[in-house]
C-alpha cells in the first residue's frame, strides 16, 4: 500500500513564500500520524527587507524543521492538521552605506500550522477501505498560519522571526494519469503589521500571490519523484505608511524524491533553485526529511 506524505516540510521564514510542496493534497487513511524531522541548507540572496539599501547580501541557513501531521475525517472528506517548528542557524553578510556588516544567529523561526481538506475526490476512509482506493481528480483547500514566535531583534534587519502573523489560504487540484499525477495550487499570503520594525518603525506588507505546478511520477513500491515550479508576485511593503519600491516577482524550480526504507519509515530528498528573482530572494536549497508513520490501523 502506498501511504502518502501529507505535509513534510515547511522551511524557515527566509524561504516561506517560495517553498515547493508536491503532493500537498494527496489522500490518506483517517487516523494516521506523521512525524517528520528534516535538514535543509540554503545559500544565496538574503531575505532582508528590500527597503533597506543593502548591497551584496549573502546568507547561509542550516534549518532543522520538526513537523507533526494527523489525517482527519472532516464531514466525510479527507483532511489533515499539521504543525511545524523550524529551527535554524543563519549567517550572512551585506554592505550597508558602504560598510560591510555580518550577522549570525541561531534559534527558532516562526512556527506554522496547516489545516487542509480535500472536498472532492478524496473521501475519508479507514485503512481497509483505502487499500482499494485509486485517485482520479482531487480538489482541496488549505490554510497555513504562522505565529510571531521566532527569534527577533528589532535593532537588526536579518532575523529568523518576523514579529507578525501571516495566513495563506490556498486552493489545490490534483489529477492522476496512470503513473503520473499533475497538481496545481494557487494561494495568497496575508500579513499583519509589524509595529516594532527596526527600532520602533511600523512595517506593512501587501498580499503575496503564488502558484505552484507539480508533475509527479510513481516508480512502484511507494517510490515517487516530482518536478515542481512556483511563481510569486506582490508583497510590496510600506514603512510608516510610505510605500516602497520593493514589489516581489520571481519563480523557482525544484526536484523531490521519496524513498520508503521500511513499512513505517520514509526518506525524502529535495532541491530547488531560483529561475527569476527581482528583489534579492534568489537562493538555492537542498535538504532531506525523515518520516515516521503510525496509527490509523497500520
Amino acid at each position: 500500500m502506498r501511504v502518502l506524505v501529507l505535509f513534510a516540510f515547511l522551511g524557515p521564514t527566509i524561504a516561506f513564500a517560495q517553498s515547493l510542496e508536491p503532493r500537498a493534497y494527496a489522500n490518506a487513511p483517517v487516523g494516521l500520524n506523521f512525524l517528520v524531522v528534516g535538514y535543509a541548507y540554503s545559500t544565496g540572496g538574503v531575505a532582508f527587507d528590500p527597503s533597506v539599501p543593502l548591497e551584496n547580501g549573502r546568507a547561509r541557513v542550516h534549518a532543522v524543521p520538526l513537523a507533526y501531521v494527523r489525517s482527519l475525517d472532516v464531514f466525510g472528506n479527507a483532511g489533515s492538521i499539521g504543525l511545524v517548528l523550524p529551527f535554524a542557524d543563519l549567517s550572512g553578510s551585506a554592505a550597508l552605506d558602504g560598510v560591510e556588516r555580518e550577522r549570525e544567529l541561531t534559534g527558532m523561526a516562526d512556527p506554522a500550522m496547516r489545516l487542509a481538506i480535500n472536498f472532492y475526490g478524496a473521501p475519508a476512509m479507514s485503512m481497509e477501505q483505502f487499500r482499494g482506493y485509486r485517485q482520479d481528480l482531487i480538489v482541496g483547500a488549505s490554510v497555513v498560519v504562522t505565529a510571531p514566535l521566532g527569534k527577533y531583534d528589532s535593532s537588526r534587519v536579518a532575523n529568523l522571526g518576523t514579529n507578525r502573523w501571516s495566513a495563506k489560504p490556498e486552493l489545490g487540484v490534483s489529477k492522476a494519469l496512470e503513473v503520473w499525477t499533475v497538481e496545481l495550487s494557487t494561494g495568497v499570503t496575508f500579513f499583519t503589521r509589524n509595529d516594532d520594525y527596526l527600532q520602533g518603525n511600523a512595517r506593512e506588507q501587501d498580499p503575496l500571490y503564488s502558484a505552484q505546478l507539480h508533475l509527479t511520477r510513481q516508480f512502484g513500491r511507494g517510490m515517487w519523484g516530482a518536478i515542481s515550479t512556483t511563481y510569486y508576485e506582490g508583497g510590496r511593503t510600506s514603512l510608516n505608511g510610505a510605500p516602497r519600491d520593493d514589489r516581489q516577482s520571481g519563480s523557482r524550480i525544484g526536484l523531490t524524491f521519496s524513498l520508503p526504507v521500511a513499512r513505517q519509515y520514509t526518506l525524502k530528498f529535495y532541491a530547488s533553485t531560483g529561475l527569476v528573482a527581482r528583489t534579492g530572494t534568489d537562493f538555492d536549497t537542498v535538504g532531506v526529511a525523515w518520516q515516521y508513520l503510525w496509527g490509523g490501523g497500520l
